[in-house]
């Protein structure tokens, strides 16, 4: 629904004064709405300064102002109205923020403050305007530190694509996971490796090129779609090179800092060329020239006052502001109750607890959870049980983060290798597992896990991070665990997926029990 304010005909220097008053306070509105949220706002612009990766997000500010000043002209003829359907979509988007923040995914509360801005430019200003800055608007998305989730599968289309070429030539190669050998020496894909700056940098310069270069909107998703495959295409040739200059110059060049200069200017090289060739294509030149504006200077007027766009902006700072005071009141409501201790005991009788671990593995995990560590045998087979416990959760002690590694750290010899998921038959119920192999000195490890959430069992971190913050809000309190079972093989990995089947047939009731009863201690 639109809203119009009558008044009388005014002359053309009084519209321009009511325009641009509207434009202040609704800047002033994002200012306020930004200071409200400054937490997350502010973990924004810290990642900017932090990480290298992120840093291009304070050019993003600048260049949407640039596209939005671009289209002057034509906003020139467009007609200010408050509307009140984007308000309901930001108390939607509110709620979104409030699910992301007591489940702690700080990228989601991120692009919700990003895209409330859009939205009150889109209430206080009116669609026509909001739809003519719709692009400049979505670009500043890009301001928000994203991309973490992509290392993983950069690092495995990397290392496919190095090793592939690598056979291609003629070279034999012996790999494992992501570290391969070749007779010359040894190399991995490593995080630095995956090409995600490349990418980010590149979609982030294709999607403004596009925008400013190309009218056709076919044209425009065509490059966007090109500067994504494009980095990642090149980054595996980076990968390929650099390991054939290694190669080829017994293990002189490429191995250190230049590895990561050659990287930087191969990676400028092809973008150069990939806008070269865009450019052949481009339609900035079939500008017309500014639009004139066809609405007369009085229906201008009518459109805009400052008394309507100030009662829209009280609605929507009080719209916005609700969400944060939610969760504060949430917080006041949550009881805070120490971690508890986790004791597990086999009824069955079928394991008894060995005093000696499997190997010197241990996996690594941030902030202060209860740590259960056991390690049990029935005859020959021997297993390790690991529960890491979360109580009291929030950003930097939480059960999902990035931070929580399997392998933490190279010094101790321990690599990571193939990584999946496994459907195991349960007599109870069917579960799934995540898979993950172990290379290190002590030996070769099977790791099974998954997360523990009050009364569901998954693998996906996703899923746990939606029902830790539906718990929370049904007052079922936040307690996580993470449960990991490992046991050790010679060659074949398969050869210990019934020993570890057979563990969790035996002691899944026992660890439920030890699990719920942790919950209830102190509670």
């Amino acid at each position: 629904m639109n809203i119009q304010i009558s008044s009388q005909p005014a002359t053309p220097n009084h519209t321009a004064m009511r325009r641009g008053a509207a434009v202040w306070i609704t800047v002033l509105t994002i200012i306020l709405v930004l200071w409200i949220y400054r937490e997350v706002a502010g973990s924004i612009v810290a990642t900017w300064l932090s990480s290298d990766t992120y840093a291009h997000g304070f050019l993003i500010v600048p260049f949407s102002l640039y596209m939005i000043w671009q289209r002057r002209h034509q906003l020139a003829a467009v007609d200010f109205r408050q509307d009140y359907w984007p308000v309901l979509l930001l108390a939607g988007l509110g709620f979104g923020w409030v699910l992301a923040s007591i489940a702690s995914v700080l990228v989601v509360q991120q692009y919700a403050l990003v895209a409330m801005i859009a939205l009150i430019v889109w209430a206080m200003l009116g669609r026509q305007l909001f739809t003519a800055l719709i692009f400049p608007l979505a670009y500043l998305l890009f301001a928000v530190p994203f991309g973490e989730a992509l290392i993983p599968p950069l690092i495995d289309f990397t290392a496919d694509f190095t090793v592939g070429a690598l056979q291609l030539t003629g070279i034999p190669v012996y790999r494992e996971g992501n570290f391969f050998s070749i007779p010359s020496g040894n190399w991995s894909v490593v995080e630095a490796c995956s090409g995600v700056r490349y990418l980010i940098a590149s979609v982030t310069l294709g999607t403004l090129y596009a925008y400013l270069t190309y009218h056709s909107l076919t044209r425009r998703l065509v490059f966007i779609g090109l500067s994504i495959i494009v980095p990642i295409i090149a980054n595996g040739l980076r990968a390929y090179m650099i390991v054939m200059i290694g190669h080829l110059s017994d293990m002189q060049l490429a191995v250190g800092v230049d590895h990561l200069i050659y990287g930087w200017i191969f990676f400028g090289l092809v973008m150069l060329l990939l806008f070269w060739i865009g450019a052949f294509w481009r339609e900035d030149h079939l500008d017309t020239g500014p639009t004139q504006n066809p609405a007369p200077a009085a229906r201008q007027a009518a459109a805009v006052s400052r008394q309507g766009t100030f009662g829209m902006a009280v609605l929507v700072v009080t719209v916005a502001a609700i969400w944060p005071g939610y969760v504060i009141y949430l917080d006041t409501q949550q009881s805070r109750h120490p971690v508890p201790a986790i004791h597990i005991t086999d009824a069955s009788g079928q394991w008894v607890q060995d005093v000696s671990p499997l190997s010197d593995w241990m996996p690594s995990y941030v902030g202060t959870p209860a740590h259960y560590v056991s390690h049990f045998r029935n005859d020959q087979q021997r297993v390790s049980l690991y529960i890491t416990y979360y109580r009291n959760q929030q950003q930097g002690n939480e059960l999902i983060n990035s931070g929580h590694m399997l392998v933490a750290d190279k010094l101790t010899g321990w690599r990571r290798l193939d990584d999946g998921s496994k459907a195991i038959p349960m007599p109870a119920n069917n579960f799934s597992v995540n898979q993950s192999q172990l290379h290190g000195p002590s030996g070769r490890l099977l790791v099974w896990r998954w997360y523990w959430l009050i009364d569901r069992e998954t693998t996906s971190p996703y899923l746990a991070k939606l029902w830790l913050a539906i718990n929370q809000i049904l007052g079922k309190g936040d307690d996580g665990a993470e449960i990991i079972v490992v046991t050790d093989y010679d060659s074949d990995s398969e050869e210990a997926a019934p020993v570890l089947h057979q563990f969790l047939s035996d002691m899944m009731p026992a660890i439920s029990a030890g699990l719920h009863a942790a919950r209830q201690a102190d509670n």
